[in-house]
């Protein structure tokens, strides 16, 4: 069941996710003058400031396509050119990019929820005084989320805690992003203090309500917050202060401790427990791994529309079975478009460290097969060669519905490996994480319920690895314990002992890769280390052999790798700069 009714707000609210102008009167039906009559009323409120997450210009599709290339995965599929509404992603944007126009507003639509919530929550009579502080606390830590999500993307941008109920003069200069950032740090500390704000123990709210902001996930993503900001220099071409070098690695260190100390969250015994969950609509079944998921529901043919699109976008390739109600289970495993790839970066830094479970997890080692192709159901699995018995044996324990067609048959029917050599050669695999087997209902075409991962307890782990690094010019022994728990249940080696700065540095740079592909953080994680640019452009010039990324000779693939310093930033969208007369300057290079 899922925790957040997204639906509940949406519906009684007609909320739009794009407008005219982010400063633009809303709500649209109901105004919160009328609203806030007791607790129901102000959590439902909240429940759409929550909503904001799953939109589809934000986490519910979008986002994807904005933030998810990078030089471990691609924009691919069958396509021999990019699509112009994936420009992020494909390199090709411009500053009227649909994509990132919708993300601006929908992260200024969160914002104008919050403040709105925030200057009526103590209007609500007879309401308990926990009550009231923890739902404050959960706003005031959204509102904070939602601005540090543009400047991680736009870096100044407009600034404001006051709702606006009028669109009239409502012009407003970009604000210099420390000052933000200070804002984003108390807001989210302050809620996650006991003493001062309400968020509950993720203990309190317990190991299925990971919808909600708990005082670990607010001190996780303050740990996130402050390891951004210690790479601002980068993107910014100047020489680092004090506080980017030492300070802001200490705090980081500091706040992931705290959600260590808890002594609440732990590491799934398996990598693909907590994604099972993420899909199967289940919670943190084994460990308290996942601290904080956009969650989703339906499928999207009811109207309960709070669908995504993750396992759908980027997941295991198989045929479109959703008209046939009667296929179910193994024989309708899922369609997806199959539009993430991995490069072959991510699949040499699984060989070189002899990472077979998250490999064989991460990256798609099968297709879905059908005999025949007439819609009666799937039938096998094509398995690239030499993975399928260790799959089938070894990885069995993937379990909850894992399925087994059998012995091969001939004509697509069983289990089978594909000897061919084009085959196995290829490194540009799909992408494997977000699985559409474990989702419980019937499957639609497009639309899912698997719900996404904001932060799990495993980049916590791998925070303070690297804060404590850079904090005191090497590997503390907390350091390398924090990796090396990382790596023990991937079922790696621990670290070798007496790694300096640099090597353990460029191990936390790796176990990164391996750990947390495909869930939005890479781009971010290069660029708070000054290597985007580097980085991508590095693909195409490494990767030439067509045997070894087969996709290069059907999509233009190596284009997409040719980022200037510019996608340090999204562009400011044409459509703000031309109401809002006080931005006269693009982000450079735009």
């Amino acid at each position: 069941m899922k925790i957040l009714k997204y639906t509940i707000f949406t519906l009684a609210f007609g909320l739009t996710a794009v407008s005219c102008n982010f400063l633009e009167k809303e709500p649209t039906k109901l105004t919160p003058e009328v609203y806030f009559n007791n607790a129901t009323e102000a959590q439902s409120f909240l429940t759409g400031i929550y909503a904001i997450l799953g939109q589809g210009s934000f986490y519910g599709e979008s986002y994807l396509h904005l933030s998810g290339g990078d030089d471990l995965s691609n924009y691919g599929g069958a396509s021999t050119r990019a699509p112009m509404d994936k420009g992020l992603i494909c390199a090709n944007a411009v500053s009227s990019d649909p994509l990132v126009t919708g993300l601006w507003y929908t992260l200024y639509s969160g914002i104008n929820r919050a403040n709105m919530f925030l200057e009526n929550i103590d209007r609500v009579p007879d309401m308990d005084d926990k009550l009231r502080a923890q739902l404050t606390s959960e706003a005031r830590f959204l509102r904070a989320f939602y601005y540090f999500t543009l400047v991680e993307n736009w870096g100044d941008v407009p600034f404001r805690t006051e709702s606006v109920n009028t669109v009239v003069g409502l012009d407003l200069e970009r604000t210099d992003r420390q000052t933000i950032y200070d804002f984003i740090i108390k807001e989210m500390s302050d809620a996650a203090d006991p003493e001062v704000g309400g968020l509950l123990s993720a203990a309190e709210l317990g190991k299925d309500n990971v919808g909600r902001v708990s005082r670990s996930a607010a001190w996780a993503m303050i740990a996130r917050v402050y390891l951004y900001r210690a790479g601002e220099h980068y993107r910014q071409n100047r020489q680092a202060t004090q506080d980017e070098l030492t300070t802001y690695f200490s705090e980081a260190s500091r706040y992931a401790q705290m959600v260590r100390n808890e002594n609440f969250h732990g590491l799934a015994p398996n990598y693909w427990d907590v994604f099972i969950d993420y899909c199967a609509n289940e919670y943190n079944t084994t460990a308290n791994e996942s601290i904080w998921e956009v969650e989703f529901a339906g499928n999207g043919t009811s109207d309960t529309r709070t669908e995504g699109r993750w396992g759908n976008t980027c997941g295991l390739a198989g045929p479109d079975l959703s008209n046939d109600e009667s296929l179910v289970g193994k024989l309708d495993p899922g369609y997806s478009y199959e539009q993430i790839f991995a490069t072959p970066k991510l699949y040499d830094l699984y060989a070189d460290n002899g990472d077979l479970e998250r490999f064989y997890w991460n990256l798609a080692q099968f297709k879905y097969m059908e005999a025949g192709g007439n819609k009666t159901g799937v039938t096998g699995r094509q398995f690239r060669q030499g993975t399928m018995s260790t799959i089938l044996t070894t990885f069995n324990n993937w379990g909850r519905g894992t399925y087994s067609y059998g012995e091969n048959t001939g004509e697509n029917v069983g289990d089978f490996e594909n000897t061919a050599e084009a085959y196995n050669q290829d490194k540009g695999l799909a992408c494997a994480k977000f699985r559409r087997e474990y989702e419980a209902d019937k499957k639609g075409k497009t639309y899912t319920s698997i719900n996404f991962p904001l932060i799990r307890y495993s980049d916590v782990l791998l925070m303070i690895a690297e804060a404590e690094n850079e904090a005191n010019g090497g590997p503390t022994q907390l350091a390398k314990d924090c990796i090396d728990e990382v790596r023990v249940r991937a079922g790696l080696a621990k670290l070798e002992d007496g790694l300096d700065q640099e090597s353990f540095r460029q191990a936390v740079k790796d176990e990164r890769a391996m750990e947390l592909c495909f869930e939005l953080i890479r781009r971010y994680d290069l660029i708070r280390w000054g290597e985007l640019v580097k980085n991508m452009n590095e693909i195409p010039a490494i990767y030439t052999d067509t045997k070894e990324w087969k996709q290069i000779t059907v999509n233009p693939i190596t284009n997409y790798f040719r980022v200037t310093e510019a996608y340090n930033y999204f562009p400011i969208p044409d459509q703000e700069m031309a109401v809002n007369k006080k931005i006269t300057e693009n982000n450079p290079g735009w």
